[in-house]
């Protein structure tokens, strides 16, 4: 019998074969970051605030050209596209908000990530150099957009979602749209990956210098412009005045200062080239030794079920009343290897017994609609 159904969609184990297990395991890395972040943040690790989530969506632009070209093969799936990632959003904006209402430690980003598969659906066609381009142009006009909406769009909920502040869709669309395009490219030539690493550097290293050279001197600059002119100094803010006359002044100075989850161009760049120096370097490991990257793919697969795993575990500690910041397992020597194990042991649990909770009820909700 064809591995294919008569609609044209793949069985589980031609799916699970098509899959980049470097792919995953970044994922998976980024997913661990994420955790240490939230429960054992210290010096030493301090890096991963605001990377793991611009790698994490790095990776997460790849899946979704990989998911998306997969469809547009066969004709049969062409016209189920567009349904699909709608049912998906919602799913995925419906989960995000039930997790806000928790009203938990942790920022919630899944809203924002759902209103990303819909902005990016009309770009899916465009070609590899075409999203190069639009990519790079994002890193440059995203940034002060979505400060404009950030001061435009506080109070509302879904505009907020696309294009209000750092932890909106239009923030990370940079990252995702760089996903996008290189989710087009031979992931499984070695050549490829070394081009990663490459790039990576290229783009890294000259950020690094702006960032510790340049953006300070620039930063002050400008501050010192703002506190001397009057229009800013002198602004009047009435909360019940009709919108617009009731929003805040645009935050510009956050243009210039990199900091996690900060949207600057600057912290998007640096934490795109690390990410691409990550990526080059696991998709080199898998060619030699797979078995190495076994665990973190098994993280990378079950990436959303642990993400809703950590905001309501965030949730669950402080209902106890739990202070978590006293829990300090940071402090601890090597608490964040220990977090960072503990996770990679969850993820194999869960593979172990073959369960993904969030995925598994992702595809179900899919097929009401399909």
């Amino acid at each position: 019998m064809n591995e294919r159904t008569i609609t044209g969609k793949e069985s589980p184990a031609v799916k699970e074969s098509k899959r980049l297990p470097a792919l995953d395991a970044v994922r998976g890395l980024a997913v661990m970051g994420m955790y240490i972040q939230h429960f054992a943040l210290n010096q030493r690790n301090s890096f991963v605030s605001g990377n793991t989530m611009i790698l994490f969506m790095l990776c997460s632009g790849i899946s979704y050209t990989i998911m998306t070209q997969r469809m547009l093969e066969g004709n049969a799936e062409r016209k189920y596209l567009n349904t699909r990632i709608l049912v998906r959003s919602v799913f995925i904006d419906f989960a995000g908000y039930l997790l806000i209402l928790l009203n938990g430690p942790f920022a919630v980003v899944l809203t924002a990530y759902a209103m990303l598969y819909l902005l990016m659906l009309p770009l899916v066609r465009l070609s590899t150099t075409k999203l190069f381009i639009l990519s790079g142009t994002a890193f440059m006009i995203c940034p002060p957009l979505m400060l404009v909406g950030m001061s435009l769009f506080e109070g509302a909920a879904l505009l907020n979602d696309i294009a209000g502040g750092p932890g909106s869709a239009l923030a990370w669309a940079p990252v995702f749209l760089a996903g996008m395009a290189i989710g087009r490219l031979d992931l499984h030539k070695m050549g490829t990956a070394i081009k990663f690493i490459a790039a990576g550097v290229v783009i890294l290293i000259p950020v690094k210098l702006v960032e510790t050279f340049i953006l300070p001197g620039i930063y002050q600059s400008y501050m010192e412009w703002a506190s001397q002119n009057p229009a800013i100094v002198n602004a009047q803010i009435d909360v019940f005045a009709m919108w617009p006359h009731n929003t805040q002044p645009v935050m510009w100075h956050m243009l210039f200062i990199s900091m996690p989850q900060g949207g600057s161009a600057c912290e998007l760049l640096a934490g795109t080239g690390g990410s691409l120096i990550l990526l080059g370097i696991f998709c080199l490991a898998g060619k030699s030794c797979g078995m190495f990257l076994k665990p973190f793919c098994n993280v990378g697969k079950l990436s959303l079920t642990l993400y809703v795993i950590q905001i309501v575990a965030g949730w669950g500690i402080q209902i106890a009343g739990i202070d978590r910041s006293g829990m300090d397992i940071g402090a601890i020597p090597c608490g964040d290897v220990m977090v960072a194990l503990f996770v990679i042991l969850l993820g194999c649990i869960f593979m172990r017994f073959n369960k993904s909770p969030f995925e598994t009820m992702m595809r179900k909700f899919e097929k009401k609609f399909i």
